[in-house]
This record gives structure tokens, sequence and C-alpha cells, in this order.
């Protein structure tokens, strides 16, 4: 047993659990759990920031970098509101952040006081664990169970701290039970949902696999059950390198961020075994392919898509059962015809990333980040048209990983991801891509990785444009109004912040900007840089729908894509071409 203030005590639950930095800005409300930190700095690092939706964003990018619980706080009214934005991120997404809260002294509650708010309501819908404190001896109790029930229900927990309570002095006695986060015990699979599972793949021409964030982790299994069944494999965007993306099995994702290898396999599909995910856009799949739903929580399975078989379980557990069984689906024309669909898409990829004639295009950052990428890498991708180019770009073959705000959709994810990724992945380098639009939200958090020598390479897409707006905007024929941007020279703003600038407009600019860059960090460089990279303003080619193949949609609609995208046809035929050319008519 111990004396201490409360704020001391909350802060060594923290190091229990295995936290060591929090994220926040000070506050008179919760000025005594940063004393906290001070008393414990040699444990926890403190990482002020420069806005506290920063530090709440890195919370939940820390969490979604490596499942551990991230942490963040802010003092009372402004500071406790303005965290919304990055909880919001972990509610929808799913990964364990706790929120520290403060608020006014106890004996002010209810009386008008200066910056009292009635907290404990405003956080009811993002929190799956509210509370706040009414004794400064069960501050340490309230932290851990609130951090355990963030584990529990993969959410956010808000602990609401009165000023008062936190300088309290009282006897710290660090509580024994082991920090357990997860279930380690084996699931047993029923054989039946293993046979009838056979059953369907086997009578199936065209099926395909659909991975969700609940295979993050399991990517041999996966691996290994698609090279088995010979099946190809298409993933949700937030679960990008559930499979190695050079993996010849791996087509790619649906939708507006995705490729034109996993759109075209959709349109010939007749079976979607669709794992560990709630995918929102499974409703725009077509109407009349049969679905085996594998979901750990029963309450997702259906919620988005209408499905023809469900099994509650593991779908790690699920796939290494089938993989047990010793067998196999032969290698048909089928999953050919989707490798060579997807080696043509990225050939097309690296044909843009070889052409500045017309401008610089967003490819040929991203195969130089490819390019110079190191196996455990991070990448912190913002929200827009930057998340198309980091999908379709970014190399996710080794250990690396990849965060971006999938459900909430945020923009400014980016440029606070990198500070999560350097932080909580520091023998690797730090990636960010940000369009303009996000990266000038969040731009003076470029001192936050300054002041604590994060070496982040920070990609800005400046178009002066919000471009994925901008295409909404066209495509439901409304007045283009709002989307244009006031530009910067980011480069510029970043010496001012204290990091190191380049701008890049041209394939040259770019191979000599990122080879001073390799050098920079190759001689322990510790200043954050960024690239203000000047695209040009076309729209990344539109995925969400792609006709390219003539006897679905007719020439004259395959002419016309075609012709607005730049695409050869006869380079990028489509994959009922690749499927009829190979005998098989669908």
């Amino acid at each position: 047993m111990t004396k201490m203030i409360a704020g001391q005590a909350l802060i060594k639950v923290l190091e229990d659990w295995g936290v060591d930095h929090v994220y926040g800005v000070p506050g008179g409300s919760i000025n005594h759990t940063v004393e906290g930190l001070y008393l414990e700095k040699d444990k926890v690092k403190y990482i002020q920031v420069r806005h506290e939706e920063v530090g709440a964003i890195a919370a939940s990018a820390d969490a979604k970098f490596t499942g551990k619980i991230g942490v963040a706080f802010g003092s009372a009214g402004p500071g406790a509101t303005h965290l919304f934005n990055g909880l919001y991120d972990a509610k929808m997404d799913h990964v364990p952040v706790l929120a520290l809260v403060g608020q006014v002294p106890t004996e002010n509650m209810n009386t008008n006081y200066f910056q009292e708010m009635d907290e404990g309501p405003m956080f009811s819908d993002v929190a799956v664990y509210n509370r706040t404190v009414t004794t400064a001896e069960q501050i340490p109790y309230v932290i851990n169970q609130a951090i355990r029930e963030a584990y529990r229900q993969k959410g956010v927990a808000v602990v609401i701290l009165p000023e008062d309570l936190t300088t309290k002095e009282i006897d710290y006695v660090a509580n024994k039970t082991p920090k357990v986060v997860k279930n380690d015990f084996a699931q047993t699979i029923n054989p039946e949902d293993v046979t009838n599972t056979l059953k369907m793949l086997k009578e199936a021409k065209h099926p395909l696999v659909y991975a969700g964030r609940g295979l993050l982790g399991a990517k041999d299994v996966l691996t290994k059950f698609s090279e088995q069944f010979n099946l190809p494999v298409m993933n949700t965007v937030p679960a990008t390198g559930v499979i190695s993306t050079d993996h010849p099995n791996a087509i790619g994702t649906f939708g507006r961020l995705g490729s034109k290898s996993g759109f075209e396999a959709l349109q010939h599909t007749d079976l979607i075994l669709f794992l560990g995910s709630e995918f929102p856009f499974a409703r725009f799949w077509p109407q009349d392919v049969k679905i085996i739903e594998v979901n750990n929580n029963a309450y997702d399975i259906g919620k988005t898509v209408d499905v023809d078989y469900a099994i509650i379980a593991d779908a790690k557990s699920y796939l290494q059962a089938l993989i047990d069984t010793g067998e196999t689906l032969p290698a048909g024309t089928w999953l050919k015809a989707n490798q060579e669909n997807k080696a043509n898409w990225e050939k097309w990829l690296d044909k843009l990333a070889e052409d500045d004639s017309q401008g610089l295009n967003p490819e040929t950052v991203t195969k130089k980040i490819a390019e110079m990428a190191g196996p455990n890498d991070t990448y912190g991708v913002d929200t827009g048209n930057v998340s198309e180019f980091g999908v379709r770009g970014l190399p996710m073959n080794h250990n690396q990983r990849f965060a971006l705000s999938g459900l909430f959709a945020t923009m400014d994810f980016g440029l606070p991801a990198g500070i999560a990724g350097a932080l909580s992945v520091p023998n690797a380098q730090a990636w960010t891509l940000s369009g303009d639009g996000g990266f000038s939200m969040v731009a003076p958090d470029i001192i936050t990785e300054a002041r604590y020598q994060l070496p982040v390479i920070n990609v800005v897409f400046s178009n002066e444009r919000l471009g994925f707006i901008y295409y909404e905007q066209v495509q439901t024929k409304q007045h283009l109004y709002g989307v244009d941007l006031t530009g910067a020279d980011w480069a510029k703003v970043a010496e001012g912040l204290g990091g190191i600038g380049f701008t890049v407009a041209s394939i040259k600019d770019v191979n000599e900007t990122f080879d001073k860059i390799k050098e920079l960090q190759a001689s322990g460089n510790k200043k954050p840089i960024v690239v203000n990279a000047v695209i040009k303003q076309d729209d990344p080619v539109a995925t969400a729908f792609m006709p390219l193949d003539p006897k679905l949609y007719g020439q004259e609609a395959v002419d016309a894509y075609a012709k607005k995208y730049h695409i050869d046809t006869k380079e990028q035929p489509s994959l009922g071409e690749l499927l009829r050319a190979q005998g098989d008519n669908d």
C-alpha cells in the first residue's frame, strides 16, 4: 500500500495494462491526471498534441496498428467535445480506446459552473463503458474496469474525472488480477458447418472469399486456405493486408476504393464466402449470388446483406477446420482468369506511374513509397481520393500495418495515425497519406511530430480540391460548389512547424526527392518530413461501376468508359472476356 494522489494511481493502472503513451492537452479540470503523468513519466510518456481530436484519432490508430488500447484525454467542456471525432472512429471500427475526461470539482457540479457540462449523456452513444467517478479511492478500480470493457466489447470506454478527486491522496494497492484481454481457448467448429460449406463450394462454379478485419492476424491461414482450395480472395478496405497484396490470388476490393479485378469478380461469382466483417457495402453486391457468412458475432450476420448459410464462429478457426479436411478444389479457369485480370490491372497502375505528360499521377508517388517501404512499416491513410491511392498502391506483403477511418470515414485521420505509428511501432518507418483537404485540418500537429522527434514521412496529395466530394457532385449533377480549395505550400508550412519540406510535381521530382529522403532517414534524421505532391486534378478511375464487358453492358458503354479513363481495352480485357477465351461461358 502506497500513498499517492489519485491522478498518479490512475496512471499506474495504465502502466499495469502496458500503456506506454497517452495523448492530450492540459486543462484545469484534468491537470492532476497530467500531474500523475509527470510523476510516472519514466513509464508512461505524455504526448502533447495541439488539438484533442488529433489525440483521440491517434489513440484509435494505436489500437488499429497494435490491437492494444489507445488512450487520450481532454479537459471539461471544449477539451471533452474535441475528443468525439476520434472516439467515434474507434466505436465504428470496433477498436479499444480509453478516454479520460475532466469535469469541474464535485462541489461545483450542477451549479452552472464555468465549463460545466452534463458529460455522462454526451458520451452515452459513443461509449461501451461510461462512468463518472464519485470518490478518489475508486479511481483505480474504475479505470481498470473501463479498460477491461474496452477490450471485451472492442470499443470506447469513457471515465469522467471531477477535478477535486484526482488531486486527493489515496492508499494505492496494485490490482494483482492478470491483465487478460482476449480468449486464448481453441474453438471447436461444428462439423456440419464444415460439411455443408464444402458441399456449397463444390457445387459453385465461381466461388470466392471476401475477407474482413476479423481475419487480421490470420494471413498464413487465409493464404493456405486460398491456395489449397484455389480460390480468389477479396477483402474489405479496413482489412487491407489480411492476405499479401502481391499474392496472385489476392484480387483487391470492391466499390469506390476498389479495383477492376475486384469489381469484375463480383459480377461473375456465384458464391461468396463472407468472413469476419460487417461490410456495409455488401448490400450493393449482385442479388443472385449465394452467400455463406461466418462471424463470431451473431448480430453481424445478415446485418448488411441477406445470406444463405450462417455460421457463428471465429473465421480463422473456421478456415483451419476446412484446411484440416484435406479437401481441395480444382485450379480451373475461374482462378486463372482472376489472376490474369489482377495482373493486367497492376500493369495499368504501373503505366500511370510512369506517365507525367499531363501532370503528376498519384500512382507515381505510391509506387515510390512501395519501393522504399520496409517490412514492418505503418501507413496512416486519410479519407477521400487518397484512400483510393493508398489501397491501390501501398504494399502489404510482409508485416506492414495499414490504418484508415473505415466506417466513420473522418477526414484528417492520416497525420494523427502517423504519430501513432511512429510511437507504437518505433523500429519501422511511419508513413502518412493525406489529401490537402484533410491535411489542412490537422497540419499544426507536425509540431507534435517535431517535438517528439518522430521522423514520419507525410505525403500530401495536393490538387486544391475536395476530390471525393467533387466526384459525388458530378455524379449527382449538382453544381460544383464548396469543393474548390485555396492552395498552400505545404513544404514551407512543414519547415515553419519544425519539419523538412519538399514539393514534387513530376516523376523527376519524385525520384530525386525520395532519394534525398532515403539518405536523410539512413543518416538518422529525427525530423518529420512533408512531401507536397502536386498532382493533376483528374478523378481516379471509378471502380464502383466498371462497364468494360461488351456482353454485359454493350459496346457503346464500354467505349465511353474506356475513353473517359484512357483505358486500352486490348490491354485491359474484361474478366468476362478472359473467362470466355478459356472456354468458360459463365
